[in-house]
């Protein structure tokens, strides 16, 4: 008996072919197909700067609301103050103010964020977040610190009895504090939604070979 001289092919007609070998030049820890991921400590660092540029932004958003919200008269008839116009909205008017200047402000830091890192991830939704809200936080401190005195009884008493005089900007209704980072988000992961990068189908080495 003899053997044979032709000996059958190897399977998959690849001499020495083994199922689980990974192709050559592939990275076990980073298969074909997928991006490497971002050392954390970057994106993390990325994050805290995102953050604090957008807190410093807050310090236009305080300086901005002081000079266009409207103020709250008031008048002094020597022994008591009072709103000189009892019916007015112009407190309603501050907080409105506030609210809009800070959506507008979410919407453009937010639109920032997305071209000048072009990323999404947790740590980035996180800093832009928590910038957002200390920047309204500093927006608000700012604005109440550049408007009329809040030594009201001190400002009635050199005003004079009878003269009108403005009362301290202040925000009624605190939650439009969240006004900011609402937007912010909102814009920042609605554009990584269209526009930001896509992570490619994860290929598994058997796959590439064909048979």
């Amino acid at each position: 008996m003899t053997a044979p001289l032709n000996p059958p092919p190897p399977p998959h007609g690849r001499p020495g072919y083994d199922p689980w070998q990974l192709p050559e030049g592939a990275d076990p820890d980073h298969p074909r197909g997928t991006e490497r991921d971002e050392p954390l400590g970057r994106e993390i660092r990325r994050a805290a700067l995102t953050g604090l540029a957008v807190v410093v932004v807050g310090l236009l958003l305080g300086f901005l609301w002081s000079r266009l919200a409207p103020h709250v008269p008031l008048v002094s008839d020597g022994e008591a103050v009072y709103l000189k116009d009892t019916e007015g909205e112009q407190a309603i008017g501050a907080d409105g103010t506030f609210a809009l200047l800070a959506l507008g402000f979410g919407a453009v830091t937010g639109l920032a964020a997305f071209l000048v890192h072009r990323a999404g991830g947790i740590a980035m939704v996180c800093g832009l977040a928590l910038g957002s809200l200390g920047g309204a936080v500093v927006a608000w401190q700012l604005g109440m610190a550049l408007g009329p005195s809040g030594d009201v009884v001190g400002h009635a008493r050199s005003a004079g009895q009878g003269v009108t005089f403005d009362a301290p900007l202040e925000l009624g209704a605190l939650g439009v504090l969240v006004a900011w980072p609402i937007a912010a988000l909102l814009v920042h992961l609605g554009l990584t939604a269209l526009f930001g990068p896509r992570e490619e189908p994860r290929v598994h080495h058997w796959q590439t070979y064909e048979g």
